[in-house]
């Protein structure tokens, strides 16, 4: 396990969805200062996270960020199309425009910047080989912010991470409307990590993670995507969605999806245990759906009581 670092004096997140928030909630918990970014002040607030009101689609609003020395999050997405991030541009750009130095900074990648490697394990020494954009925006924010932490000497900690699960975030819709997944046997390797221990994990970045570092993140509980789906549906009642081969797929699925289908992959998570020392409250999917689903099943019944 890495040495500690100096802990925070404030905190401060670019993007404050459900992982910005659980965070934030860690780290008052601490009795920490928590400030957001968001384009509409009132939503955080609600969290108890203090505003700061801004839009990284407008550079122009990013003055006098609030990061000196800080720990800074940075959730944010990149936009929805293109092959760059203009919105960690702009970010990088106002820091240095006014002269914020951060403590450190944790960014959320993605597991996607590897590509397709067949089911094959990756390390955080396998080459990046995005295959598709939302991968490749992803990549280029990784490498825009490392090599801004480099020159302006700012620990930077990347944590490239599978699918996320948890409350509100399970495919019940999908599965409900009987959406078909394809045979598990043509169903690619996936790698997941319950919401909680993925907020604890970036706490523990914050206070262990090595500059300039990747980390990949997952549970480790190895599992194929149509599995996924039909675990969640016998946690809810529900029934597991129709079964179709990869011709029926094209023909049927959505883009997003297919893309998904694409890529196989299974991730080694050697360095996220032995650095960071995180011990999961939700090693496999069982543990986890059996936390997660007490309240969607409890929503899957009621919705079926108003039917």
């Amino acid at each position: 396990m890495n040495p500690a670092v100096k802990p925070p004096e404030q905190v401060f997140i670019v993007g404050c969805g459900d992982i910005g928030r659980r965070v934030a909630r860690l780290w008052q918990a601490d009795g920490l200062p928590v400030t957001g970014l968001a384009r509409h002040a009132d939503r955080q607030t609600a969290a108890d996270i203090i505003p700061y009101q801004a839009d990284l689609d407008d550079p122009a609003t990013l003055t006098d960020l609030p990061v000196h020395q800080a720990l800074v999050y940075y959730f944010a997405p990149p936009p929805p199309h293109g092959r760059e991030d203009p919105r960690m541009a702009g970010f990088l750009q106002a820091l240095e425009q006014h002269g914020t130095v951060p403590q450190r900074i944790v960014y959320i990648s993605t597991s996607g910047v590897y590509g397709d490697r067949q089911g094959g394990i990756v390390s955080e020494q396998t080459p990046a080989y995005p295959q598709v954009d939302r991968a490749r925006r992803r990549y280029a924010a990784e490498q825009a912010l490392r090599e801004w932490g480099r020159q302006q000497n700012v620990p930077v900690v990347i944590l490239r991470v599978g699918g996320i699960y948890g409350p509100g975030r399970l495919p019940i819709k999908r599965i409900r409307e009987q959406v078909p997944m394809v045979h598990e046997d043509l169903a690619p390797q996936t790698n997941r990590i319950h919401a909680a221990d993925l907020a604890v994990i970036c706490m523990a970045a914050a206070l262990r993670g090595r500059a300039d570092t990747i980390y990949n993140v997952s549970d480790g509980d190895e599992s194929n995507m149509t599995a996924y789906f039909n675990t969640v549906a016998d946690f809810l009642g529900l029934p597991r969605p129709p079964l179709i081969d990869m011709d029926e797929a094209q023909q049927t699925l959505s883009e997003g999806m297919l893309s998904y289908l694409g890529e196989s992959r299974r991730m080694d998570t050697t360095r996220l245990r032995e650095e960071l020392g995180v011990e999961l409250l939700y090693p496999t999917l069982q543990n986890g759906l059996e936390e997660t689903c007490l309240r969607d099943r409890d929503e899957v019944r009621g919705t079926r009581n108003k039917l």
